[in-house]
């Protein structure tokens, strides 16, 4: 297939990238224009120009393209009202939803965020069917924006769209440039991290996910969800995992769920009325902390094939290898 990828120059499109093109298919690049494509290194690959926040642009950027695979969904950065962060997040889907439409994909792979699940009652793993019809309580902007999406998705596949939807667990790797997730080995390496909030998450390897989009954008079923996973873990477990391979002591004590959250909201409260750096303690931040859950990917086992073959020590270890190369991680 001539498949294209949105968002290539973050950690999870590099990485389904380069799986696109490990499989021997035609990969087109979908990028906004002046970004820097030397990052993609040597991969082959057509680029393309293209905006989610132009649907013409987008549009153009897919003619001839068979599939797609977006890893550009939006993300909340700056406090903003969460009404106002879903509005933008919903705009900009309708416009990418839009231009594969005119375009007649024959599959379009929408990247999810496993914190639109609700949690399990039982506090089992939760599988796909966690996904829910009701908004959630929590009116976190990172909540809002990624249950909207997922429940956008699914919607379109309801009225013919070919969409599926592929979600990655908690990914660490290489090319995580922002950094993103990896925001939480960097400041536990270099020492910054003043706490963290306590939870489970289920933490995948960034090359694994890239190879389960391909996996989920050839095999995959219009409609349906897929949970891309990799090892379940406690936050404690993950820092000192952490802290281990960077070769520091890890950070002494977890911040409570509620005082995290004050916290935050009086950073976020700060930097609206003064400005200057937005507030590393975001609600985001917190969120991205506190509010997952372990995962049961089986379902993507037994449809498409998928199976993590990093654990989550290598894959802490990789991403750290990455930071220290490119200078993210100080010189110890």
């Amino acid at each position: 297939m001539r498949v294209a990828v949105v968002g290539a120059t973050g950690m999870i499109g590099h990485h389904a990238a380069a799986a696109v093109a490990a499989a021997g298919h035609e990969l087109r690049v979908v990028h906004r224009a002046g970004s820097n494509l030397k990052a993609l290194g040597d991969l082959p690959f057509e680029p393309r120009a293209g905006d989610l926040n132009d649907r013409a642009s987008l549009s153009a950027a897919l003619e001839g393209a068979e599939a797609v695979i977006n890893c550009a969904a939006y993300y909340p950065t700056e406090p903003r009202p969460w009404r106002e962060e879903v509005a933008l997040a919903l705009a900009q889907s309708e416009n990418f939803y839009a231009a594969c439409a005119e375009r007649g994909l024959r599959k379009i792979v929408y990247v999810g965020a496993a914190i639109a699940l609700a949690r399990d009652p039982s506090g089992r793993p939760a599988t796909e069917e966690a996904a829910t019809s009701e908004r959630p309580r929590d009116l976190t902007p990172y909540v809002q924006v990624k249950w909207e999406m997922d429940r956008l998705a699914v919607e379109k596949a309801r009225r013919g769209l070919p969409v599926v939807v592929a979600i990655p667990a908690m990914c660490f790797g290489e090319y995580d440039a922002g950094p993103s997730t990896g925001r939480l080995i960097v400041e536990v390496a270099n020492r910054t991290l003043p706490g963290y909030v306590g939870g489970r998450r289920n933490v995948v390897y960034a090359g694994d996910a890239g190879r389960g989009l391909l996996l989920a954008c050839e095999r995959g079923r219009a409609g349906e969800r897929y949970l891309l996973t990799g090892e379940n873990v406690t936050m404690d477990e993950l820092v000192r995992v952490i802290a281990e391979e960077a070769g520091v002591e890890p950070p002494r004590r977890a911040i409570p769920l509620g005082l995290a959250r004050v916290l935050s909201k009086l950073q976020e409260a700060r930097y609206r009325l003064l400005g200057g750096e937005v507030p590393r303690l975001s609600s985001t931040a917190v969120a991205v902390m506190a509010l997952g859950q372990f995962l049961d990917g089986s379902k993507a086992g037994r449809e498409l094939g998928y199976e993590p073959h990093v654990g989550a020590r290598k894959a802490v270890a990789r991403a750290l290898a990455w930071f220290r190369a490119h200078g993210y991680v100080k010189a110890r």
